[in-house]
C-alpha cells in the first residue's frame, strides 16, 4: 500500500508543503520562486521542484543545476524523504500549471484548462480563455459565456499551448 493510501502516482501534498518551507529560502535566494513542489510515487520517490525567475523570465538548464545543487544541501540536513529518491529540477514551461492564485490573474488573457474536483454545471473539466480571480473564484470564458469556480475546487489547472502562446513566447 503507499505510503499515503492513495495510488502510487499520487502525490503526498502535506510532506511537498513541508519539503517546498525548507527550500524556499535557498531556491529565493538565488533569484527564484518555487512554482511547484511535488512528491510522486512510492517505492523509489520522485522530487519534483518547478521554479521560475523573480521576474517571470526563462530558466536555464545551468540555473536548474545550480537550485539543484542548493535544494540537496538543504534535504541533506533535514531528510524529510525517508528512504532514496530522484530530484528533478525544471522550469515551468509554455504550458505551465497554475498552481498560485496570481497565476489566475497574471495569465488572465490566456487559454487554459481547469479540473475540479467534483462536477460544477455537470462537468469537471473545463477549456477557456482565463478572466481572472473575483474574490476566491477563477473567472473563465467558455465560448463567450463565463463561470466562476471556486478555486478550492480546481484539482488541476494550467495554460493550453496555442499557437498564439507560442508567438507570445518567441517575442520575449
Amino acid at each position: 500500500m503507499p505510503r499515503n493510501g492513495h495510488d502510487p502516482r499520487a502525490f503526498d501534498a502535506d510532506l511537498a508543503r513541508r519539503i517546498e518551507r525548507l527550500i524556499a529560502p535557498a531556491v529565493r535566494e538565488r533569484g527564484f520562486e518555487i512554482v511547484r513542489v511535488l512528491v510522486l510515487g512510492d517505492q523509489r520517490p520522485r522530487l519534483q521542484i518547478m521554479a521560475e525567475r523573480h521576474d517571470g523570465g526563462s530558466i536555464t538548464v545551468d540555473e536548474c543545476a545550480d537550485i539543484s545543487r542548493a535544494i540537496s544541501a538543504v534535504l541533506v540536513v533535514d531528510d524529510p524523504i525517508v528512504g532514496s529518491y530522484t530530484l528533478e529540477v525544471s522550469s515551468p514551461g509554455i504550458d505551465r500549471p497554475l498552481v498560485r492564485p496570481e497565476d489566475f490573474e497574471r495569465f488572465a488573457g490566456r487559454e487554459a484548462k481547469l479540473t475540479t474536483a467534483r462536477a460544477i454545471d455537470g462537468r469537471r473539466r473545463f477549456r477557456g480563455r482565463l478572466l481572472g480571480l473575483d474574490g476566491g473564484a477563477v473567472r473563465i470564458d467558455i465560448d463567450g459565456t463565463e463561470h466562476a469556480i471556486a478555486i478550492d475546487d480546481i484539482t488541476r489547472a494550467k495554460l493550453v499551448l496555442t499557437d498564439a502562446l507560442l508567438r507570445k513566447e518567441r517575442e520575449q
